[in-house]
């Protein structure tokens, strides 16, 4: 019997496709340093309620269009060929990024556990990046673990999808109370709370982010058709896995910032991890590294299932090949897994530096599907606190684009990321026009 997605399911898909590698690191590398505690958690809890206004617009979505390929399917039927195109090329390398992202994420956690020793074969190095035969060997082999998990079909890929966001969840909680428990709270309160100053612009810098940080919640459309229930009544699933999300991103800057002020948190490898050794030993740095485990699994799982959806779509639409929408005896399209696979899998080859700058882009594509989807939901929305609603996503969805492109942005994207997207955009424009010839 084909396998249908029921709530819990569904909850696992989007979080375990919200919460990733970048969930564990970024409290270091960035928000204690630049945001501290406050300013951070308004920051997420302000995006989460930004990204739910766009939910509101994914749920109008939902209730017109349940065809496979989601924001790219929904364009194209309601402003034709060009924008529908415009959506599927945004998506198709945001889901894409994030495979070999997750996936790379396995080469550093391989470095923490076993040090530089563990590196052998170099070859060469990109954006200062050294490219290491061990590095490629790690992430092909997930890769294509995950590639033979999803041709198996949705039964296998959900049951693994289920496990890993359950074990994330549950185990971050329990760590945050025991990191909590073992620390010194005055020095905390010393380093974000008796001295807290609230600044826009340090909130922003978060905000900024989001598209990033938030992208998977907007898979439920590529999955529409393996519901169990009415697609449209997933967006309350969909809304609690947003503030779960924006939670866990707290929670664990929260264990960074028990341990660390911010100058000690930007020095040190890796906050978050530092911080659970600090507090509870190698016992709770083992659980850490479960939940790392899970959120990078099912971030590999969750966009394989999104990615392959998207191009199986824009083969039925006659847009990329005809067999990418062939379906196997599992009811999955195993021609666009490998298609998805395989490009993934050109990712190690390039370095993790250049990855990030490719990820960094995906903020900008993400936020300009959500507009589309915005656009549209405006017009076909009848009751006037909808229309209102889809406005205002709109009114976010270019916010954030504008966040991302302005030149005196906090968060304004770095001149190999911008020049990536232009690169893209090129490309997109040529592949098109040579459609319309074809």
């Amino acid at each position: 019997m084909k396998k249908k997605l029921g709530y819990f399911d569904v909850f696992s898909l989007v979080i375990g496709s919200v919460i990733g590698w970048g969930s564990f690191t970024l409290p270091g590398k960035q928000f204690l340093s630049q945001s501290g505690v406050i300013n951070t958690t308004l920051g997420l809890l302000i995006g989460g309620v930004l990204v739910m206004i766009i939910q509101v617009a994914y749920h109008i979505m939902l209730k017109h269009n349940t065809e496979e390929g989601g924001e790219f399917s929904y364009a194209l039927n309601n402003l034709g060929r060009g924008h529908g195109f415009i959506v599927g090329w945004s998506l198709s390398l945001c889901y894409l990024s994030m495979i070999p992202l997750n996936a790379s994420a396995f080469v550093l956690l391989f470095k923490v556990l076993f040090g530089e020793k563990f590196n052998f074969g170099y070859l060469y190095s990109i954006a200062g990046y050294s490219v290491w035969i061990s590095d490629i060997i790690i992430m092909s082999f997930i890769i294509i673990v995950f590639m033979i998990v999803n041709i198996r079909g949705l039964q296998l890929s959900s049951f693994v999808q289920n496990i890993m966001s359950t074990l994330l969840v549950f185990i971050v909680f329990i760590l945050v109370v025991f990191v909590e428990m073992r620390s010194d709270i005055v020095v905390f309160k010393n380093n974000y709370i008796n001295n807290y100053n609230f600044s826009f612009a340090e909130i922003s810098s978060v905000i900024a982010i989001v598209p990033f940080l938030f992208v998977g919640f907007d898979v439920v459309p590529q999955v529409s058709k393996e519901l169990k229930f009415k697609p449209q009544k997933a967006t309350a699933i969909t809304l609690i896995s947003i503030l779960f999300g924006a939670l866990i991103y707290s929670l664990l800057n929260l264990i960074a910032g028990f341990s660390f002020s911010p100058l000690e948190a930007k020095s040190t490898n890796w906050a978050v991890a530092d911080s659970v050794i600090k507090t509870t030993g190698y016992v709770g740095f083992s659980f850490m590294l479960i939940a790392l485990w899970a959120a990078i699994n099912g971030g590999i799982n969750g966009f394989m299932i999104a990615s392959s959806k998207l191009i199986a779509s824009l083969s039925d639409n006659n847009i990329i090949d005809k067999k990418y929408s062939e379906k196997n005896t599992n009811g999955v399209y195993p021609y666009a897994i490998v298609f998805v696979s395989c490009v993934s899998l050109l990712a190690p080859w390039m370095g993790r530096e250049v990855i990030l700058y490719i990820v960094d882009i995906s903020s900008v594509l993400a936020a300009v599907a959500y507009g589309y989807v915005s656009y549209v939901s405006y017009k076909y929305s009848d009751e006037k606190i909808n229309k209102i609603l889809c406005f205002l996503s709109l009114m976010v969805s270019i916010s954030f684009i504008f966040l991302l492109l302005f030149p005196f942005s906090p968060a304004v994207l770095r001149l190999p990321s911008l020049i990536i997207l232009l690169v893209w955009t090129l490309v997109g424009i040529m592949i098109y026009k040579r459609g319309i010839k074809k």
